[in-house]
């Protein structure tokens, strides 16, 4: 009986020493689609670590936050990937994050970064997009937009549940300061809707519903390269174009805590910039990456816009119930 016992227990202590640990990664859902760089990525990382990495999607990044709170201490997730730097300060605030202890000075990024507990993995530009062969007379400018005819209609995000919808309220507020509600109230006639995130909307606007979209400088990237369509367009504003800079970070509640940091420093690799442009989307934070020749034909502005975290954390409440109250009206 006792050779019995001890066989048992070895042959648990072997299939624990073999067991692969799993690292659960909490997202949005573009980035976890079958489409998205998630598989790729996964599967480079499970090569190179002897482990499994699941990605779970969320409707946005913000929402994989808040499910994150909602969970607490029971939270599955060892890494929250996908915030921008303009709500990666209120994540931090919430103390379930822990420093990543990684060198972030020498990324190859349009404004300089020293947050020690988010760390950058892509990065690219807010625009507008349309589809040249609907749409001929192309606003420019902010100004351009709201004068466009009663029927254009434009769809964006909720601010409150999606980086893009922030993002396009840091934008206007850049612009126009302290007249940015006065900004909206007249914008609000062309906004068609408001949705939660960014994948809905971009749907609508695919399907006709609608003249232009809230998106990216390089979302036209995707339908050269996959469907060889070169009619998606960004339309250059003269005031320029507000930068999403999107970040990662460990909880401090995860189980695997150390695999979950060579993550985020696989994440300054080659191996995973290689795949960002073609699968996010956006250009990667890597010196040295050839891209693909779609993103020849991008716009891509000199100058990145974009508010300090610590600014946009302080101001955020007041932007988006000036937002509220001016498109309620």
């Amino acid at each position: 009986m006792l050779k019995i016992i001890q066989y048992l227990l070895l042959a648990t202590v072997m299939i624990m020493a073999t067991e692969k640990p799993t690292l659960t990664i909490y997202t949005y859902d573009a980035f976890a689609a079958s489409w998205g760089p998630a598989p790729k990525i996964k599967e480079a990382f499970e090569k190179e670590h002897h482990c499994n990495v699941k990605f779970v999607g969320l409707s946005s990044s913000i929402g994989a936050l808040r499910k994150i709170q909602l969970e607490g201490k029971r939270t599955k997730a060892d890494i929250l990937l996908g915030l921008d730097t303009s709500i990666a300060q209120v994540a931090k605030k919430t103390g379930l994050f822990m420093p990543h202890e990684l060198n972030t000075t020498k990324l190859d990024l349009p404004v300089p970064y020293t947050d020690d507990t988010f760390t950058p993995f892509d990065y690219s530009f807010f625009a507008f997009v349309y589809d040249e062969n609907k749409l001929k007379n192309v606003p420019t400018s902010f100004e351009a937009l709201i004068k466009m005819p009663k029927d254009f209609k434009i769809v964006i995000q909720d601010p409150r549940s999606s980086t893009a919808g922030l993002g396009l309220l840091l934008w206007v507020k850049s612009v126009y300061g302290d007249k940015a509600g006065e900004y909206w109230k007249r914008l609000a006639p062309h906004i068609l809707t408001i949705t939660k995130g960014w994948s809905e909307a971009y749907g609508l606007f695919l399907k006709g519903e609608a003249d232009m979209v809230l998106s990216y400088t390089t979302s036209p990237a995707y339908h050269i390269v996959e469907e060889s369509k070169s009619n998606i367009k960004v339309a250059d504003f003269k005031e320029g174009h507000y930068g999403q800079v999107e970040v990662a970070a460990v909880l401090k509640s995860s189980k695997h805590q150390d695999l979950a940091k060579q993550f985020l420093a696989f994440m300054h690799t080659k191996t995973f910039a290689d795949i960002i442009p073609t699968a996010n989307w956006a250009y990667p934070v890597v010196k040295g990456v050839k891209l693909h020749e779609a993103f020849d034909s991008l716009h891509r502005p000199k100058q990145m816009i974009l508010m300090d975290g610590l600014t946009v954390e302080a101001q955020r409440k007041a932007i988006v119930d000036e937002w509220l109250e001016a498109i309620a009206k």
